[in-house]
């Protein structure tokens, strides 16, 4: 199984083998995938570490020879029994997305009290216990992973009856903070977006991807809309997608034909084609 599944669900699917034929030579491992989307065929080809959960000497046998070809890059294979190979890939995601949602709330106070987040950011990540990855503040996270694989997390602990009070916050902390920013952006227009243009640059989750699941866009749109906005938008990716979420925003060219003539821009998905924009145009 390589899809992030419930903790258990490998016992589960190995019961149905058994009762479905019980002379079945058949083993089932656990091999959570650990590969961002965009970035695929790279983790593929060089993980970080490569999880196996079996108690099988022979399935463990075959997952290794399935994944020699890779052992040039020395990839460490954590071979676990198969509930804490399920566990392991929840436990990794919601990790980053705590990070993600610590360095945002991090980013709120930085602005009350006259900080720059980025460089807090930077000062904090070179602590190698920390490190610098998902230290970037932003409009929240989104997209088929964190969403899911945290609210399952959180679901799996409270049946167990072990709730994980962390992991709890940041889903509710992430939620906020997407309506959050449509607010941000009608305190910069004065306090009233009414009648005005707002362009959004960047609609998908995150770059180099067209997914627009719990996209923070979707939150920032329709707090915008709300607000009596009229929205236009530009992404280089997702506007195929969006345009079945979101009908009524109105889709431009590129990123200056989505700036022309509106009263505030916001750039809300990273894209390296937004870095290089003539700002002053």
């Amino acid at each position: 199984t390589k899809s992030t599944v419930p903790v258990g669900t490998g016992d589960e699917v190995e019961r149905i083998i058994r009762e479905a034929n019980p002379s079945a030579d058949v083993s089932v491992a656990s091999n959570p995938e650990f590969l961002r989307e965009g970035a695929a065929i790279t983790d593929f080809k060089r993980p970080d570490r490569i999880v196996v959960g079996t108690q099988d000497a022979r399935a463990e046998a075959v997952m290794r020879e399935v994944y020699r070809p890779l052992y040039l890059n020395q990839a460490p294979i954590l071979v676990t029994d198969r509930r804490t190979a399920e566990l392991t890939k929840y436990a990794a995601n919601a990790f980053l997305a705590a990070k993600i949602t610590f360095i945002n709330e991090i980013a709120d106070l930085c602005e009350e009290v006259g900080a720059d987040v980025q460089q807090v950011a930077r000062g904090i990540g070179l602590d190698k216990r920390i490190g610098p990855k998902f230290l970037h503040a932003g409009p929240g996270y989104g997209g088929s992973c964190f969403p899911k694989d945290t609210l399952a997390l959180v679901k799996t602990a409270q049946d167990a009856g072990t709730p994980l009070r962390l992991v709890e916050t940041v889903v509710a902390v992430n939620d906020q903070r997407k309506r959050a920013m449509a607010r941000k952006v009608i305190k910069a227009c004065g306090g009233s977006v009414r009648g005005k243009t707002v362009a959004l640059l960047g609609l998908t989750f995150k770059p180099d991807t067209d997914d627009m699941r719990d996209a923070p866009s979707l939150a920032i749109v329709a707090g915008l809309q709300d607000a009596g906005a009229t929205v236009r938008a530009y992404d280089p990716e997702g506007m195929g997608h969006a345009r079945t979420l979101m009908p009524d925003v109105a889709y431009a060219e590129d990123a200056y034909a989505c700036a022309e003539g509106a009263d505030a821009l916001v750039i809300v998905t990273e894209w390296n084609a937004f870095r290089a924009l003539d700002l002053g145009r």
